[in-house]
């Protein structure tokens, strides 16, 4: 496993960063920035993000900021190309994403809803990956990060686009991961639990192992640093994710059939 530490050799090396206005990829920001890395921020709240841009520039290094709704996919791939031509990019880390699910006594989740979660959880940023990768492969270097979640290892009836975008993003990344491994390109899928934030702040109920934003960050960039292909946080979501592998269908729907969510807003 190749190890790689912020150096000299990296300030002028962009990050770019989507979903980076509030929780893990604002935390990211800040991080990255403090290891004196140039940043590229995207993100749907103009003030939110400015204010995430201007605490970045307090530790002195370049930030450039782009407002941009990611389930335009069209128009995040073109986005992304254009900054990386005005600067390459080294990391891209794919953070912006939604979370839903069926709500109250809602026989199923709105179409509406499964469509945008499919463009902003799967569609783009995997469309994104893509763009990166083109980007990075003449280069021969670089590191593209896909948000992901442990919701992708198990069929949730009452978040099943929730669910079903995340496990699309999963083997996309396992996929690209293959691809670019040998062309010097790393690919990190990070799956972690409850983390923080506002979206996970909108769940109803308890919320097992919950992670701090900063905490997720700092174990995000260890792995990029670490070229790890799979992050899964807390570390008992990867003994659960071997268990579940263990148990049988009939019963496993059972107990997710079983399982009872909600959320506000």
């Amino acid at each position: 496993m190749t190890v790689r530490t912020a150096s000299r050799m990296d300030e002028g090396r962009y990050v770019l960063i989507t979903g980076a206005s509030s929780g893990i990829g604002a935390e990211l920001a800040w991080l990255y920035a403090a290891r004196g890395r140039p940043l590229v921020l995207w993100g749907r709240n103009a003030g939110r993000l400015e204010n995430v841009a201007a605490r970045a520039r307090g530790c002195g290094v370049d930030v450039r900021t782009r407002v941009l709704d990611v389930a335009d996919g069209t128009a995040a791939i073109a986005a992304l190309r254009e900054d990386d031509a005005s600067h390459p990019l080294d990391i891209v880390i794919l953070a912006a994403g939604l979370g839903d699910m069926r709500r109250g006594d809602d026989v199923v989740e709105r179409a509406e809803d499964v469509l945008r979660l499919g463009l902003v959880n799967y569609a783009t940023p995997s469309a994104m990956a893509a763009a990166a990768a083109e980007c990075m492969v003449p280069r021969g270097r670089g590191h593209i990060v896909l948000i992901g979640s442990v919701a992708a290892f198990h069929a949730l009836p009452f978040a099943a686009a929730y669910s079903g975008s995340k496990a699309g993003l999963k083997r996309f990344a396992e996929a690209q991961q293959m691809a670019l491994a040998p062309l010097g390109i790393g690919v990190t899928l990070v799956s972690p639990g409850f983390v923080d934030t506002p979206m996970s702040r909108r769940v109803v109920g308890a919320k097992p192992f919950l992670q701090t934003a900063p905490m997720a960050a700092r174990r995000i960039a260890r792995a990029v640093d670490r070229d790890r292909p799979h992050l899964i946080f807390p570390f008992l979501f990867s003994v659960l994710r071997l268990v579940d592998t263990l148990v049988p269908w009939p019963l496993k729907r059972r107990i997710l059939s079983a399982i009872k969510a909600d959320q506000t807003g």
